[in-house]
């Protein structure tokens, strides 16, 4: 027997933690926590750990798998791939190339591979009917960066290290350790500010685990763009603006401070639950602070009014003159040059393309996975009839789920590229299995942007796959192959001139560019690289092989870039666009409903994470369940005891669930957390039970956020009730 220890890092969220492997014979033996890296510091959270059991799990998809009459039998390769072409070039020859579809999940953000191909795949075939977990997630902070900076992907982040004010919304670090921030021991780097004789505030309707170590303000669900609209109102009305800053950073004030002119502390009381006292004394905190930082995440995503909200998170950075400032809101630079090099050739747009069902703009070639049930089932030209997922479970995490899958049956085809048989791929013509982030190379090429201490690292591949588990870009790269496309390939004259491109550049010899051909290309070009040797200890993968635990690219982000940021021609940030004075314009308080008197919150848990690691043992340890989180006093109301079983019920559906009485949530809100109610092939996932509270949720376009088509999943209104013993 032969055992090594190998390094990498943990690709489930975004510290991206170092990770020691310990192979044998080819297999995983544990994972431990690299006290080699530079930046964990051997830290690791139990997901990292249980990924061990992930990988070794009995219940993975190893082999192709075609589904019968009963259920899934075993395929070659060749039979699957084979059989997909043969269909979709039948769809396609009867109903074009506009009837094809895509999903794909929160992981594929963690595999540069995965992506790159996607989208290669994406421009070639022409796909229109492209969805991800971005509008469940993060796509709002997309369109408010391109509102404000003319730059979908250039985003913000909180300068922790430097910071004397941290104002936090909807986010819980703590739990989900960082979210459109990229930073390793992130509980240490917020204690420290407090060590230093600064400030945190989290504002969320539960006191979340972030909350309980520092201050807490108790916003109610769906308030945030009233609140943040009325921290705006008081500081212009006081003075508290820093007036430079405006005028040398930005367009359009005199609109916006008019905007927000009705939004005082009384006016928006009754919408945030929030004294106005208190929101006056907080915006006079937050501009007199020394440096300060404000951060949002996905309990600021998933309300109605979602865009507007992470466009004013970065506003009120602006206006107290803490944006592209040391201890403010700080820009990254990116691994590879995507902001600049799509500001020159324009391949990814905003609204450049509108959905078929609900007229929605695309956000980064994605249009709401809310509105996919839809489009599957309603006649007409465009109709969406054949559908790939890979690494996601859109019946897990898009709004009203069963509605989903009961669509997706009606699909000509469907294949989906996973670990596990789950409640999206279960009713799929083909599953086909793909790799665990150990059985690939990678390199975190979004993340070195949002992370506080620049950084990357790059991993060969751990492990050999097992069974016969494949690459994403593999499998894409196959499907494209039998339909007559190559990846990133737009007509026969460009393939010619792309192909020669490449075979021009040092290392491009390859006939067909591969995705470590293209990334090493991207990063030895980019603000980082080597420039193939005219720039002395610039990157390179080479490089980046002789540091496995990975490589510090700086102390800390460096400020006085904003004006490279900016994208918009006059160089200025955009403070009052149309969309957003409309969206000011029309924001009021959604009418009251007696019958349902309560709104609905979701929730991270440490020990999970969105649908796709229930079935661990390690981590489902002491009998685990699902439990909502009702404050005392509306569980008497509703006849509610600890521990009791309680049906929660919105206009949209229904779920029963276990109760959990906590003072941390205020009255009036509910807390139920995400990822419960499996139905697939995953015997201790299934085994643990819970619900879905996205079953609560509404998929009609009406309910479905315009800016960004974010779904709303936050701040649902609900009633609860007991449920009898039987």
């Amino acid at each position: 027997m032969s055992e090594r220890e190998i390094p990498t890092y943990c690709r489930i969220c975004e510290p991206l933690c170092g990770l020691i492997a310990t192979v044998e014979d080819g297999r995983l033996v544990r994972l431990r926590a690299d006290k080699s890296h530079p930046l964990s510091k051997g830290n690791a959270c139990p997901k990292g750990i249980a990924f061990s059991e992930i990988q070794n799990d009995p219940d993975r998809v190893l082999y192709p798998l075609r589904r019968t009459g009963n259920g899934f039998e075993r395929v070659t390769w060749d039979q699957a791939l084979d059989d997909i072409g043969a269909r979709l070039r039948t769809i396609i020859g009867a109903h074009g190339r506009e009837s094809l579809g895509w999903y794909f999940g929160n992981p594929s953000s963690f595999s540069y591979s995965h992506t790159l191909w996607l989208v290669g795949f994406q421009l070639a075939a022409g796909l229109r009917h492209v969805y991800s977990a971005g509008s469940q997630d993060i796509n709002n902070r997309f369109v408010a960066s391109e509102l404000l900076y003319g730059s979908l992907t250039s985003v913000p982040v909180p300068d922790l290290d430097r910071t004397d004010f941290l104002l936090m919304l909807g986010a819980n670090p703590v739990v989900s350790h960082g979210s459109a921030m990229s930073m390793p021991r992130i509980r240490e780097k917020l204690t420290a500010i407090t060590k230093r004789g600064g400030r945190v505030l989290v504002v969320d309707p539960r006191r979340t685990e972030t909350a309980q170590l520092f201050e807490h303000v108790g916003v109610r669900p769906d308030g945030d763009a009233w609140l943040l609209a009325s921290l705006l109102q008081v500081i212009f009305a006081e003075g508290l603006e820093d007036a430079d800053a405006i005028r040398r950073q930005s367009a359009g004030a005199h609109e916006l401070r008019a905007a927000v002119a009705r939004f005082t502390p009384e006016v928006t009381a009754p919408v945030t639950g929030l004294e106005p006292d208190a929101v006056r004394a907080l915006a006079r905190d937050l501009a007199r602070a020394d440096s300060a930082a404000v951060y949002g995440r996905t309990g600021t995503c998933l309300g109605r009014h979602a865009t507007l909200v992470a466009f004013l998170i970065d506003v009120l950075a602006l206006v107290t003159g803490n944006l592209d400032r040391p201890g403010g809101s700080v820009f990254g630079r990116e691994l590879v040059a995507v902001s600049k090099l799509n500001a020159q050739l324009g391949l990814i747009k905003y609204g450049k393309n509108r959905s078929r069902i609900g007229d929605f703009p695309d956000v980064l070639g994605t249009f709401p996975a809310a509105i996919m049930a839809k489009e599957i089932t309603t006649p007409g030209p465009g109709q969406l009839r054949a559908l790939f997922t890979s690494a996601g479970n859109p019946v897990s995490s898009v709004p009203n789920g069963r509605e989903l899958a009961a669509a997706m049956t009606q699909l000509d085809l469907h294949v989906s590229i996973d670990l596990y048989v789950n409640e999206t791929n279960r009713t799929a013509d083909y599953i086909l299995p793909a790799t665990t982030f150990l059985e690939r190379d990678d390199i975190p090429l979004p993340f070195t942007a949002l992370a506080p201490t620049p950084y990357t690292q790059y991993t060969e591949r751990v492990l050999e796959p097992y069974g016969e588990a494949r690459e994403e870009w593999r499998i894409i790269d196959a499907i494209a192959t039998r339909i007559g496309v190559q990846p990133f390939v737009i007509g026969p004259k460009a393939a010619g001139g792309l192909l020669s491109r490449l075979r021009g550049l040092p290392g491009g010899r390859a006939a067909h560019p591969t995705p470590r051909l293209l990334v090493d290309l991207a990063v030895r070009t980019g603000p980082y690289g080597d420039l193939f040797g005219l720039r002395r200890g610039g990157l390179s993968l080479k490089m980046l092989r002789r540091h496995p635990h990975g490589l510090v690219l700086a102390d800390s982000i460096t400020t006085g870039v904003l004006r490279e940021v900016v994208q918009h021609k006059d160089n200025r940030v955009h403070l009052a666009p149309a969309e957003i004075l409309a969206e000011l314009r029309d924001l009021t308080a959604a009418p009251a409903d007696p019958s349902y008197p309560l709104r609905v919150i979701g929730m991270r848990e440490l020990k999970s994470h969105n649908s796709w690691m229930h079935n661990s043992e390690l981590l489902m340890r002491g009998d685990r369940t699902q439990a909502a989180r009702i404050n005392p006093k509306d569980a008497a109301v509703a006849g509610i005891s600890d521990g009791s079983r309680c049906r929660v019920t919105s206009p949209h559906g229904s779920i029963e669930v276990t109760a959990h009485l906590t003072e941390d949530m205020i009255e009036g809100a509910v807390a139920i957390p995400h990822g419960w109610g499996h139905n697939g092939g995953w015997h201790r996932a299934n085994a643990a039970g819970g619900a879905n509270p996205n079953h609560l949720m509404s998929t009609d376009p009406a309910d479905v956020e315009r800016l960004a088509g974010m779904s709303h999943l936050n701040g649902v209104p609900i009633r609860l009730d007991p449920v009898p013993l039987s």
